[in-house]
């Protein structure tokens, strides 16, 4: 029943093996696939960027200034989530007396 079943070798087809046509190989030509080179950028009248004592003093105040307000809004966010943890806790904590109060009150 799981055991594969071959054809009968007298019944199985004759396929015929053709040879490979033969091509003759073109030439590579490896300017023909190379790419177009890309245009180049006009040059800008713009002069560079001149960084002055004054302007980086300005760009370190700027950064520091930008690293304390970042550092205030994640600490008081902590600071609410703690808050927030702790009433939680103290609620959970008078739910809990009432609780017992009210099952000690109930057995009298």
């Amino acid at each position: 029943m799981f055991t594969p079943k071959y054809p009968r070798l007298d019944t199985a087809p004759i396929t015929t093996i053709t040879p490979p046509t033969t091509y003759s190989p073109s030439v590579y030509n490896p300017t023909a696939y190379a790419p177009a080179p890309a245009p180049m950028a006009p040059a800008s009248n713009r002069p560079a960027v001149q960084l002055t004592p004054g302007s980086v003093l300005t760009l370190v105040a700027g950064g520091g200034a930008l690293v304390l307000v970042v550092g205030a809004v994640l600490v008081s966010m902590l600071l609410a989530v703690a808050v927030t943890a702790a009433s939680v806790a103290v609620c959970a904590v008078v739910c809990a007396v009432v609780i017992r109060s009210i099952l000690k009150s109930d057995r009298r």
